[in-house]
C-alpha cells in the first residue's frame, strides 16, 4: 500500500560517467608514457560489477573501468593473480557466492567476452598446495598459461632477501607483450602488488624498462577525509581494517593534503626501497603519486553523492548487524559502522523503509516488508496465508509503477494454489507462502489470461536501485530475488520464528 514522498535522491545523477572513462583513459596514457611505454597497473577493487561505487556516486556504471579499459583495448592484455591459500580455503565472494578459483574462470570469460587479452594466470604465494596444484591443471587443460609466485620470507620489509634469487627472483617471469598491463584478482590479499613488483625487478634483470602504478577507485584522494563517500568506503571494507588517513607523504613533499588508506602508507617506505633498488630511484614520493584515479574530478553533484554515500553506510550497518545475528559477523564490526554512521551524521531515519515495514509489521503482528519507488512513494508488503511480505510488496510496487488500482488481482488464488500444494506436498516445504521468484512466476503464467499482469512484468526494470527493508531476515531465495532486481534491501536482524535453525 501507498505511503508517503519524502524528498528523493534515486533518479539523480551525482557522476559524469562519461568524463571519467576519458579522463581515466588518458591519465593511464600519460602513466605509460612516464615510464617508456611499459607499465603494471595494479587493478584494486572491482574490475567490474562494481556496485558500490555505482550506489554512492550515482551515475557511475558498474562496467565504468572495463569501458575505460576497451578505450586501451589494443594496448592492454591482463594478468589474474590468486593466492594459493585462498584456493586452498575454498575461499567465497560474498557478492557473488562463488569460490576464488572460480571467479577467476568467469573473470577471464567477462575479459575474453569484451576483446580483451587475457596473458594468463599467476598463482601466488604457491608452496604446492593440492587444491592449487589441481587448479594449476584444470587451467592448462583449458589452454591459460600460468605462472608460480612463491612466499618470501620477511615479506614486505626484507628489502635485500626480496630482491634477490631467494625473492623475486625465484618467482615465474610473467611473458607480457603489450604496453599496458592490468594486474587483477577475485578479491583482496591476493597478491597483485607482489605481482607487479616481481615484474619490474625481472624487466629490470634483462634491461628492460617498465614501472608501476595503481589504480585504487577508494578511498578518493582529493575529497576531505570525512566525506561520506570516503566514510562509505570505510564502511565496506570495515571487516578488512582498513582505515582512510591524511597521506603524510604527500603532505610533506607538496604541502598539500590528500586522503590514503593506512595499508598503503604503512608499506610506502618499503615500496620506495624496493623501487630504489630496482630503478636507482624511486617515481615516487607518496603513496597518493602511486595512484592513477580520476573519480573525485567527476563528481557533478556533491549533494547528490553525499546522501547515497549515507544510505549506503547505513546499508552496511544493517548488513553487519544481521550477520551478527547469524554468527557470521562481530562486535566489533558493528561497532565500527555505528561510529561511521555518526561521523557522517546519518542513520536508520534516512530510510523511509525501515520505519513503514516496521509499522506495518507491528500493526499486522507479522513480518512485512517496504520498497521506495522511484518518486520517493514507500509501498509497503504484509504477510498473508497466499504469501511473504516481501512477495507482497514486490507486487504492490509492480502496480504501483504500472499504474495499476491496488485493488486489482493479477494472480488469482486458483493459480497461487497449485504452487502451494506442489511446495508443501511434494518439494517438502513447510512454509506453503510465495516466495518473490515463485510470485514473479505466478505472475508471469498470469500474463497469458490477464493483461495487466504483462504491465506489470514490464515494470520490473523500474525496481532497480530502489531501496527496500524487511522487518525479519530474508531467506536466501527472497534476498536472492531482490538482489537480481536491484533492490537495495536491508532487514531487521531478527528472524521470523524462534526456531535455532535457520535456512
Amino acid at each position: 500500500m501507498p505511503g508517503t514522498r519524502p524528498q528523493n535522491h534515486m533518479s539523480k545523477i551525482g557522476f559524469d560517467n562519461r568524463r571519467y572513462v576519458e579522463t581515466q583513459s588518458a591519465r593511464i596514457r600519460e602513466r605509460i608514457a612516464q615510464f617508456g611505454g611499459k607499465l603494471y597497473l595494479e587493478f584494486g577493487g572491482k574490475l567490474f560489477d562494481d556496485y558500490h561505487a555505482a550506489r554512492v556516486l550515482p551515475g557511475f556504471a558498474p562496467d565504468s573501468k572495463i569501458r575505460m579499459l576497451l578505450e586501451l583495448r589494443d594496448s592492454a592484455e591482463i594478468v589474474v593473480a590468486i593466492n594459493a591459500d585462498d584456493i586452498e580455503q575454498d575461499k567465497v565472494r560474498g557478492d557473488l557466492g562463488i569460490t576464488y578459483d572460480e571467479d577467476v574462470l568467469r573473470l577471464i570469460d567477462t575479459f575474453r567476452g569484451e576483446g580483451l587479452y587475457v596473458s594468463g594466470v599467476v598463482i601466488t604465494r604457491y608452496a604446492a598446495q593440492p587444491s592449487a596444484d589441481a587448479f594449476k591443471r584444470r587451467l592448462e587443460d583449458l589452454g591459460v598459461r600460468v605462472y608460480l609466485h612463491y612466499p618470501i620470507a620477511g615479506y614486505p620489509h626484507d628489502v635485500a632477501r626480496i630482491m634477490s634469487d631467494q625473492g623475486f627472483g625465484r618467482n615465474d617471469y610473467i611473458k607480457t607483450t603489450r604496453p599496458l598491463v592490468v594486474v587483477t584478482a577475485p578479491g583482496p590479499g591476493s597478491g597483485k602488488m607482489a605481482t607487479c613488483l616481481s615484474q619490474l625487478y625481472h624487466h629490470h634483470s634483462r634491461g628492460v624498462r617498465a614501472g608501476y602504478a595503481k589504480f585504487e577507485t577508494f578511498p578518493i584522494w582529493n575529497l576531505p577525509l570525512k566525506h561520506p563517500v570516503n566514510l562509505a568506503y570505510e564502511a565496506a571494507t570495515a571487516d578488512l581494517n582498513d582505515v582512510n588517513m591524511i597521506d603524510p607523504f604527500h603532505l610533506q613533499a607538496y604541502g598539500e593534503t590528500t586522503v590514503n588508506y593506512n595499508r598503503d602508507v604503512e608499506v610506502f617506505p618499503v615500496l620506495q626501497a624496493m623501487f630504489e633498488e630496482i630503478m636507482g630511484e624511486s617515481p615516487y614520493r607518496s603513496p597518493t603519486d602511486m595512484g592513477v584515479n580520476m573519480v573525485g574530478n567527476c563528481i557533478a553533484d556533491d549533494e547528490v553523492v553525499c546522501a547515497a554515500a549515507k544510505q549506503e553506510i547505513v546499508r552496511r550497518y544493517y548488513t553487519a548487524l544481521c550477520e551478527r545475528r547469524r554468527g557470521q559477523g562481530s562486535d566489533e564490526i558493528v561497532y565500527k559502522l555505528e561510529l561511521l554512521m555518526k561521523q557522517a551524521h546519518a542513520g536508520p531515519e534516512l530510510r523511509p523503509v525501515i520505519a513503514a515495514a516496521e509499522a506495518k509489521a507491528e500493526e499486522t503482528g507479522e513480518p512485512a516488508a517496504a520498497i521506495e519507488l522511484p518518486d520517493g512513494t514507500v509501498v509497503t508488503g504484509k504477510t498473508s496465508d497466499l504469501m511473504g511480505a516481501t512477495s507482497a510488496a514486490l507486487l504492490d510496487a509492480l502496480k504501483m509503477l504500472a499504474g495499476i488500482d491496488d485493488k486489482v488481482h493479477l494472480i488469482s488464488r486458483a493459480a497461487i494454489e497449485p504452487i502451494q500444494e506442489l511446495k508443501v506436498g511434494h518439494l517438502g516445504s513447510r512454509n506453503p507462502r510465495l516466495h518473490s521468484d515463485e510470485v514473479l512466476i505466478a505472475l508471469a503464467i498470469s500474463t497469458a489470461t490477464v493483461p495487466l499482469a504483462a504491465r506489470a512484468l514490464d515494470s520490473l526494470d523500474k525496481l532497480r536501485d530502489c531501496e527496500a527493508h524487511s522487518s525479519v531476515i530474508l531467506t536466501a531465495a527472497d534476498s536472492g530475488t531482490y538482489a537480481k532486481l536491484g533492490l537495495r534491501l536491508t532487514c531487521t536482524p531478527r528472524y521470523q520464528g524462534s526456531q535455532l535453525y535457520h535456512k
